[in-house]
């Protein structure tokens, strides 16, 4: 098991920038890969950036260029820079943790964190 436990979001005026946090603690060392989901009201939970223990990134294109995640493996850490924010950037973001491969793969959430851009 997987226990994760996020910080930062709130609310931020258009072009400013945030940034989240997010600790694995539990069976961390089985963990291949963490990152951030977003899920607007209405919409389904969406990708918007992952990192690997190997350090590959992946981003959604809709925040390419103004997120940055970065993972600190020794601390379990993963935290999102989130840059020139945007109002379609509002949403709740959720942490996540992924374990094993293929079929044997288990994804694990934390609790979520808002974040609202508006002036």
């Amino acid at each position: 098991q997987v226990q994760l436990v996020e910080s930062g979001g709130g609310l931020v005026q258009p072009g400013g920038s945030l940034r989240l946090s997010c600790t694995a603690s539990g069976s961390t060392l089985s963990i291949n890969t963490m990152g951030w989901y977003r899920q607007a009201p209405g919409k389904e939970r969406e990708l918007v950036a992952t990192i690997t223990s190997g350090a590959y990134t992946d981003y959604a294109d809709s925040v390419k260029g103004r997120f940055t995640i970065s993972g600190d493996w020794r601390r379990n850490t993963v935290s999102l820079q989130m840059n020139n924010l945007k109002s379609e950037d509002t949403a709740v973001y959720y942490c996540n943790a992924r374990t094993g491969w293929g079929k044997g793969r288990h994804d694990y959430w934390g609790q979520g964190s808002q974040v609202t851009v508006s002036s």
